[in-house]
């Protein structure tokens, strides 16, 4: 693919080791109107229809929408530029001063072509959140190493509906200043227990080809550790998963968070996807969220990635907070439209 061979920055001069690190990630600050936000392409391309249908929505907010340079690009059919267009957008959306934050206009493939183009001390050097999810989640994995908080949360193709939905407005909300605490009803694979730590994870088959490298946030003591998928089979999933424990993730786990498992495989007797990750997770003893509204599906509830969060799941539901700045808002997940 042309543009693949990028000479590769680091932070380090030697490998990532492997050993758990601390996460202390700030959170950037919120936005007010006339704000600029920058709409970035850094995986798959996404139709101009839909990213200028994104930017109506953000000027009804009343922000002001910026569009990469590069956006608009096609490389190979389906990426949204080269690697080098791809970063020079990011780069672009981090070194403008004015821009006070970057959504991404949709997922994909191709942000672990990123993740040795740009180092954690640029990210850090200008803490700005960061929307996305899908193939979005290696940049989230990237910002909390270097310590900025991120939003898992609806991107440009989905905004392009009309910015309505409650998936588009909860997120609205916290770039606006305004923070979710999520209430859940029970679900069967429960796992009841209390317990706090730094969000981290989203798409499985996007972070576990991460582990080891500047992009992995797995790495981090006293994580909660957040899994969606789409489209996958169960012993892909399962796969997945068993990388992370031989890598040694659930050593380092509080909790667990399973999101939306869109459209993934039967072909095991399992009733479920959480009921195959429930029988490996019982035994580790510690809470088991499960059902929460966010991945691939219809909802898709946004969360701070890097964030201190408490979940506590008991026998007649759940909920999940975020321990940070800003006004708090209780959403229950049970109203959320299918």
């Amino acid at each position: 693919m042309a543009g693949v061979a990028v000479a590769c920055i680091k932070d380090n001069p030697d490998p990532l080791s492997g050993n758990s690190v601390t996460l202390n990630c700030r959170q950037p600050e919120f936005l007010k109107a006339g704000d600029k936000v920058a709409l970035i392409s850094p995986a798959y391309h996404t139709p101009m229809e839909n990213v200028d249908k994104a930017a109506d929505v953000l000027r009804d907010w009343g922000l002001v929408p910026v569009i990469g340079p590069n956006v608009g690009m096609i490389e190979e059919g389906r990426y949204a530029g080269t690697v080098e267009q791809r970063v020079s957008d990011l780069r672009w959306a981090l070194e403008d001063p004015d821009i006070k934050a970057i959504i991404c206009n949709r997922g994909g493939y191709g942000t672990i072509q990123l993740i040795n183009q740009i180092s954690l001390s640029d990210l850090s050097a200008s803490p700005k959140w960061i929307v996305g999810f899908s193939d979005i989640t290696t940049l989230h994995g990237m910002w909390t190493r270097a310590g900025v908080m991120s939003i898992h949360g609806t991107m440009s193709s989905f905004l392009a509906a009309g910015g309505m939905d409650l998936t588009s407005t909860l997120m609205r909300d916290i770039l606006l200043g305004k923070i979710p605490r999520y209430e859940v009803p029970a679900h069967p694979q429960n796992v009841t227990g209390k317990a706090s730590g730094v969000l981290v994870g989203g798409n499985i088959c996007t972070f576990a080809p991460n582990l080891g490298t500047q992009a992995d946030a797995t790495l981090g003591e006293d994580i909660i550790l957040f899994i969606e998928e789409v489209e996958e089979s169960m012993h892909n999933i399962d796969r997945q998963f068993n990388v992370l424990v031989m890598n040694g993730v659930l050593e380092r786990c509080k909790g667990v968070i399973l999101g939306e498992f869109t459209d993934c495989g039967t072909e095991f007797a399992y009733e479920s996807v959480e009921a195959m990750l429930r029988d490996y997770l019982k035994d580790w003893g510690i809470p088991v969220l499960c059902g929460f509204p966010a991945g691939h599906g219809e909802v898709n509830l946004p969360m701070i990635m890097g964030a201190p969060v408490t979940i506590d799941v008991r026998s007649d539901g759940a909920t999940f907070q975020f321990n940070v700045n800003g006004e708090q808002q209780t959403v229950n997940t049970l109203s959320c439209p299918e």
